[in-house]
């Protein structure tokens, strides 16, 4: 298949966007809690998170794993699972990157599992430390000690304690109990069409249908959005919004809000060179696996001589290496310096 059949008409391109109306003037929340990144002029990196979350080794396992389980079904042993046929969907291959949560239920299980292991762990050293402090400074007794904090160990430790047995304990033996996907994805970045569309359930229970909104891509500008945790420490979030409509997509959802700024520009850069189709997918572990379905990618990698299995090969050194490199590529990173390439086809109103 060419790329003139293979990618739509309007798929996303920098030497093929149009002269576009001028902008709304920006709002209030954007121009006081937000900045505005430029277009243009990417560099080829990826932020930590992302080319950490699928290593060489765990990419291996996920081969091994489909080829014993090919066999089994080829020779008729294959059980399966509770997750067999579950559409999640999520998406990040040639096509689209597509992003989907699981529904609120599955959610409360993981999260009560996680958030009773952490409590019981960090409160299993704080607890003796204070009953220990107290009974030295006070000199009372140390089972009248313990009984007056009884209160503080039941709710500082064992429930937390049975937060985390309860949570395990279902999502390892109730998996068709807890385990559920959302109603639909969130948003949706489309490499073939140059799409980008954000999913509204507003009205889904009353007509079952999901509610769609796109627009070209280049019609979105990023924004970093910045607010204080409750500890002060400045949390960023990347979105793209539209420049003449509300429609706002919370593309830093892919990376957690303590991330430093230089990996959510990182991110802003990869989204850019994912939708570009006058260029090849991002090398990415994650992506890999798709570069000969996308045109342009397998032509470019048909040229270069790229090796098909380059990350799945790789030995652990030299990924850690890779991670490194990325990483100071990432320190240096010159987003703010750029000039904002969409403004030759868009006049900006403050």
């Amino acid at each position: 298949m060419t790329s003139q059949d293979y990618y739509s008409p309007t798929s996303y391109r920098p030497d093929r966007i149009p002269d576009q109306p001028a902008s709304q003037a920006r709002s209030l929340y954007q121009k006081f809690s937000c900045t505005r990144l430029p277009w243009g002029s990417t560099q080829d990196v990826i932020p930590a998170s992302l080319l950490e979350f699928l290593t060489p080794e765990a990419m291996r396992g996920h081969e091994q794993r489909a080829k014993e389980k090919a066999e089994q079904i080829a020779n008729g042993t294959y059980k399966p699972t509770p997750f067999d046929g579950i559409d999640l969907h999520q998406r990040y291959d040639h096509e689209s990157l597509t992003m989907a949560m699981l529904s609120f239920k599955s959610q409360f299980w993981l999260l009560i599992g996680f958030f009773g292991k952490v409590v019981f762990f960090v409160d299993l050293f704080i607890v003796p430390c204070v009953y220990l402090l107290r009974v030295f400074r006070t000199g009372s007794g140390w089972f009248d000690t313990l009984w007056a904090f009884r209160d503080m160990i039941l709710v500082a430790i064992v429930l937390p304690a049975l937060m985390w047995m309860a949570g395990y304990f279902v999502t390892s033996y109730f998996p068709k109990f807890w385990f559920k996907p959302s109603r639909g994805p969130l948003w949706k970045l489309s490499r073939r069409t140059g799409l980008a569309t954000l999913y509204d359930y507003k009205e889904f229970k009353k007509t079952g249908v999901i509610g769609e909104v796109s627009a070209p891509f280049y019609e979105f500008d990023a924004y970093i959005h910045t607010s204080p945790d409750r500890q002060g420490a400045p949390l960023n979030v990347l979105y793209l919004m539209h420049r003449y409509r509300d429609i706002r997509i919370k593309v830093g959802a892919l990376l957690s809000a303590d991330q430093p700024p230089n990996e959510v520009l990182a991110l802003w850069d990869l989204l850019q060179n994912y939708m570009d189709t006058s260029r090849p997918l991002p090398d990415t572990p994650a992506l890999e696996e798709y570069r000969a379905q996308d045109p342009v990618t397998a032509e470019h990698d048909r040229k270069t001589g790229r090796n098909p299995r380059y990350w799945v090969d790789m030995d652990d050194e030299a990924f850690k290496a890779k991670c490194r490199e990325m990483a100071a590529k990432i320190d240096a990173i010159d987003t703010f310096s750029r000039p904002n390439l969409i403004a030759q086809h868009v006049d900006f109103a403050g």
